[in-house]
């Protein structure tokens, strides 16, 4: 049976429901489902175009259900551990996949089902000692399964059978026999009568059960989700049916008969599960209780109130419901920054406790802030208990290490590679960027404290502090070139074939056999926690929003003379491809802020570009922005490879008239080549560099929030930049920045990505707004943000930005996901001369003339002067004709 908590107990389940993974809109729905509300276990089998879905059945049901999975179909054993990693109580391996299951570190044998796909014999002999379980599938009937059985012996391994067509007296005597069947869930009910076909739950359950009473009562022992006894009570088949009927805690009353508990007090228990102990004598009901508590003397369990964790659980909870006048702990809930400040504070003291009982004592503190902490989110410790026991069977360990200011605090030597730098995630492909070693001293002053450089203008050159403005420099543009232009050429000739070569080679994503991806696009391809459909729905809404609120009312029409009339309408682009770059990243808000307004100004083809991972699927946010904005196809590919395939087009990826989206210097680089080719006659958007930002604050400002822009942007890469520039502050106020700053950044798990951006970052400290504002017109930031008294006013005097953000309610990250703004912004100081992306991209402007004849009459000589100063005389001519024409027609 499942313990519930993602683990697995040594006896088995009394049977195992089948579920299509594809047959629910959302995994989160088998929460719901009665049939398998209380008992037995999931079951459902997993191929490689189902597999993002089974992880998504996981997530949602890890700690409420064990799930079996047949993963006989898949081919690659990396996905089999991903699911054990993601909580499948077992998995059910072939015969071919038992060489590489069995040399995978780490692993439980318990947690392996042996599905035979050999001889007979052969399979035996596969099976010795493993420790594995054995399905047999498809039996041709629940007698024979008995022979099977008894040959296998005492010793023998947990069986689980399938058969076609099985009725409830086969599952129950397949649990008799001590094998576990599974049965498709639409053939399970709950009711006490079952129709034709049907199996009941409650029969398949107490198949095994036995009792030592006269009576035949079973003993049953009611318990809470985190195990702890509330009471003992008795039960039998008839309340047992109806507590999996009604979802309760149903049980039988010696005297009154059947018993629905809370009936009367109103203490009643919602139904978890119900398990049975080793011998199958004893019944376990693990129930949420209701109300004031289990036992009719109104205490919380029959042998008195809760202990321990679950009773400062419930008097956390009761607190935060209604506190007393005075309280503590009341306090702490409605200060969230006093709370975080006194778990660091105990932790600490944990650290340096010696004695048995200091350690107690400090335990003990940091356990009752941390569960503060945890109520305080509507955390429970049986949430808690769940993550634990789901991170207890992972099969890839984490090594552990300490991060940033804690590893540097207690002395320990963070991991390096044998050239001195960090490791690097796998997901690191794209971006030039690299971290800093944790021993470069890069960002950092001389105490060690990561630091921008600071300047007072009042007391520098004005040559010092536009050098200290300076973009870190880039790689060379003739070495740049020089790679781009073969991948550039490889692609334009060798179409698909070459594409998806370079994928191979750069992405590392060897398994992709196309690289195109078409739509419609496969729902088993979009699946992402409803929270982030909901994120992305919102940002979706604004930026349309704001972006359809750009669009021009009808045509431009003017008479510049009598008879002559101009006019002007706008046509959306054809056919667009929108880079979104992978790298050290998920970018779905790229994607949004490119595909949005090409929806919203109407180009009929929309072309996604973005770098597969490593397996060949695309992130699934990315393929649902991709969904909801119509787009035709999404390249799987990055960098300069994809740009040439989308300029030039290739057998599957359709040929674009603009390229729009943000990318590395190889991008960037490609999309100037093809811009310049005539023969692509593809358009981009604009050049763009590594990402900046500009804060300017002054004594109104909160540091903290001024730390929190800056750093936003410094995590992107060592390459961006960030600038600071305080107007009228004192040499302290300066400081609380500079505070707030190191110690946010010492927090961030990119905290060596931040400190080779602070490197070449700089704090400049002005007298007056007005030169605050003339050095960020000069510098043209791509993010500008007024953290300023009167932010509206300050905002009139920009007049080179990519977008500005007013006050200190405006963070950046907004505008990069989801006030409505785009975050396709000009880098590098090409604020000067290009807006961010926006509604016009997507536009072309036609312009039109329509004279009449006192028109042509009335401009005519001016048009004819002009083409004979410039000896263009059939323009002349065709003027001249028409004039005449019109004489000799007396018009």
């Amino acid at each position: 049976m499942s313990d519930g908590h993602g683990g697995v107990a040594e006896h088995l389940p009394p049977f195992l429901a089948a579920i299509d993974v594809s047959h629910y809109a959302s995994s989160k729905q088998i929460l719901s489902t009665r049939e398998l509300a209380h008992a037995g276990a999931l079951f459902a089998a997993v191929d490689s175009a189902s597999l993002d879905h089974a992880l998504l059945l996981l997530k949602d049901t890890v700690g409420h259900y064990a799930v079996y999975l047949d993963v006989s179909s898949l081919s690659k054993v990396q996905d089999v551990v991903d699911l054990l990693d993601a909580g499948a109580a077992k998995v059910i391996v072939s015969s071919g996949q038992v060489p590489e299951v069995k040399a995978i570190p780490n692993l439980d044998a318990s947690r392996i089902i042996y599905l035979p796909t050999v001889s007979s014999k052969d399979a035996e002999e596969q099976l010795q000692g493993t420790g594995f379980g054995l399905y047999l599938r498809n039996v041709e009937s629940a007698g024979k399964v008995g022979s099977t059985l008894s040959a296998l012996g005492k010793g023998r391994p947990p069986v689980y059978v399938s058969k076609e067509s099985v009725t409830e007296d086969d599952a129950v005597e397949l649990c008799k026999q001590q094998a576990v069947p599974i049965i498709a869930s639409k053939q399970l009910t709950v009711n006490a009568e079952a129709k034709e076909g049907e199996i009941r739950i409650a029969n398949l359950l107490l198949a095994n059960v036995v009792s030592d009473r006269s009576d035949g009562l079973f003993t049953t022992l009611v318990v809470d989700e985190r195990g702890v006894a509330l009471g003992l009570v008795y039960s039998n088949a008839e309340s047992v049916g109806e507590s999996m009927r009604c979802g309760r805690g149903v049980y039988w009353s010696r005297k009154r008969g059947l018993w629905r508990k809370g009936d009367t007090s109103g203490d009643w228990q919602q139904l978890v599960r119900i398990d049975m102990d080793c011998d199958n004598d004893c019944l376990r009901f693990v129930v949420r209780q209701q109300g004031k508590g289990f036992c009719h003397l109104q205490t919380a369990t029959c042998w008195g109130e809760y202990s321990g964790l679950s009773k400062l659980q419930k008097t956390l909870q009761s607190r935060k419901r209604s506190a007393p006048q005075g309280s503590y702990t009341a306090r702490l809930f409605n200060d969230s920054k006093m709370l975080n400040a006194k778990i660091m504070e105990e932790a600490s003291e944990l650290c340096e406790a010696n004695s048995k009982e200091e350690i107690a004592a400090e335990a003990a503190d940091v356990l009752y802030f941390a569960l503060t902490r945890a109520v305080a989110a509507d955390v429970s410790l049986e949430d808690i208990e769940r993550n634990l026991d789901a991170k207890s069977i992972k099969v890839k360990r984490r090594k552990g290490d300490a991060k940033g200011p804690y590893a540097e605090k207690f002395g320990v030597a963070a991991p390096a590679t044998t050239n001195g730098e960090l490791p690097r995630k796998e997901e690191v492909k794209e971006a030039e960027s690299q971290p800093k070693a944790a021993s470069d001293p890069a960002g950092k002053s001389s105490d060690g404290k990561i630091q921008m450089r600071r300047y007072v203008t009042a007391n520098e050159k004005s040559e010092t502090v536009q050098e200290a403005l300076k973009r870190p420099s880039q790689r060379s543009t003739d070495k740049i070139m020089n790679i781009v232009h073969p991948i550039i050429k490889d692609v334009r000739e060798g179409g698909d074939k070459s594409l998806l070569s370079y994928t191979h080679k750069f992405e590392k994503a060897t398994s992709l056999s196309s690289p195109v991806l078409k739509a419609p696009f496969p729902a088993n391809l979009m699946q992402i926690p409803q929270e982030t459909i909901e994120a992305i729905d919102i940002s979706f809404e604004n930026i349309r929003k704001f972006h359809a609120a750009q669009r021009e009312e009808g045509s431009l029409e003017v008479e510049t003379m009598p008879g002559v009339v101009c006019s002007r309408f706008a046509r959306p682009i054809e056919r667009v491809g929108l880079y979104v770059p992978g790298g050290t990243a998920v970018l779905p808000s790229t994607a949004l802020m490119l595909g949005v307004p090409a929806m919203v100004a109407g180009c009929k083809t929309i072309v996604l570009a973005s770098p597969p991972r490593s397996d060949g699927s695309i992130t699934p946010e990315i393929v649902y922005v991709a969904h909801k904005v119509g787009a035709e196809s999404i390249v799987m590919a990055g960098g300069a490879q994809a740009v040439a395939a989308m300029a030039y087009g290739t057998e599957g990826v359709s040929k674009v008239d603009k390229i729009l989206g943000p990318g590395n210097q190889f991008v960037t680089a490609a999309k100037m080549i093809v811009a310049n080719d005539t023969s692509a006659n593809v358009a981009i958007d604009m050049p763009a560099g590594p990402s900046e930002v500009l804060v300017i604050c002054d004594k109104s400002s909160n540091p903290a929030f001024v730390a929190s822009d800056l750093l936003s942007q410094a995590e992107h890469g060592v390459d961006s930049q960030v600038v600071c520039i305080a107007v009228g502050m004192t040499e302290a106020e300066v400081q609380s920045i500079e505070d707030e700053l190191h110690k946010q950044a010492m927090l961030l798990p990119r905290v060596d990505m931040v400190r080779g951006a602070i490197e070449h970052s700089v704090t400049l400290v002005t007298q007056t707004l007005e030169e605050a504002m003339d050095l960020s017109n000069e510098y043209a930031p791509e993010h500008l943000i007024l953290q300023l008294e009167d932010p509206i006013k300050a905002r009139e005097m920009v007049t080179n930005a990519g977008s500005v953000f007013c006050g200190q309610w405006t963070p950046e990250s907004v505008g990069d996901y989801s006030a409505g703004v785009n975050h396709s912004l000009p880098t590098y100081g090409y604020a000067k001369q290009y807006s961010g992306v926006n509604l016009g991209s997507y536009i072309k402007h036609i312009t039109s003339s329509n004279l009449t004849a006192e028109g042509l009459k009335n401009v005519g000589k001016a048009v004819m002067q002009l083409a004979g100063v410039e000896a263009l005389d059939a323009h002349k001519r065709a003027v001249e004709i028409r004039l005449n024409w019109m004489k000799a027609n007396g018009l």
